[in-house]
């Protein structure tokens, strides 16, 4: 089976789950959008209004923050692939409960293990969090981490993890947009010099 195949079977099964209670809630699950052979995959932590209303990964005020960011480095949204840990609307938009994130985080391991991505940037610190973990590393506060890089070793590879902040961050603390935009180029470089 391909991965677009397999992706599809996924995203299915994402649209349909129901988990834990955010599936009674939502209007729409939001799997993931962009390229299923992506060499960078973000991961944000939830979505939020507007992804729940159009089914598709940062689409409101911190998604266009997201793709300025994108476009400073020559990428464009086809290009990657963006999703989160927890893939319905938690209510208000909170943060996502740890029940939550072990509910929904084995579909977001299926997605890296199917995409096989180069490098995958955690936007956030519970996203940051969960894939550190994951891979074996022990999370610090994203302020001292945010594009520093750990190499992690999987069945398909190596894959570089690079954290750095929520885009929304940047919203309501101006000075965060300049860390952004620094580690963005960072992620150039690693792209760059990826095969």
């Amino acid at each position: 089976m391909g991965k677009e195949e397999l992706m599809k079977k996924l995203e299915e099964k994402i649209r349909n789950c129901q988990k834990c209670p955010l599936g009674q809630l939502r209007t729409n699950a939001v799997p993931g959008s962009g390229s299923y052979d992506a060499k960078v995959m973000f991961v944000g932590e939830a979505p939020g209004y507007w992804e729940d209303q159009k089914g598709l990964p940062f689409v409101g005020r911190a998604g266009k923050v997201l793709d300025e960011l994108l476009a400073e480095i020559g990428l464009t949204r086809e290009e990657v692939y963006i999703t989160n840990i927890v893939k319905c609307r938690p209510p208000n938009n909170r943060d996502p409960t740890e029940e939550e994130i072990k509910a929904c985080s084995p579909y977001l391991d299926m997605q890296i293990d199917i995409i096989r991505p180069k490098v995958i940037v955690p936007l956030g610190r519970h996203s940051m969090n969960y894939i550190l973990r994951k891979f074996g590393f022990e999370p610090e506060p994203i302020s001292k981490i945010h594009g520093k890089t750990f190499e992690a070793y999987t069945l398909f590879g190596k894959v570089i993890i690079m954290p750095t902040y929520h885009p929304a961050a940047a919203l309501y603390k101006p000075p965060i947009r300049e860390e952004l935009r620094k580690d963005f180029m960072k992620l150039k470089e690693l792209i760059d010099s990826s095969p």
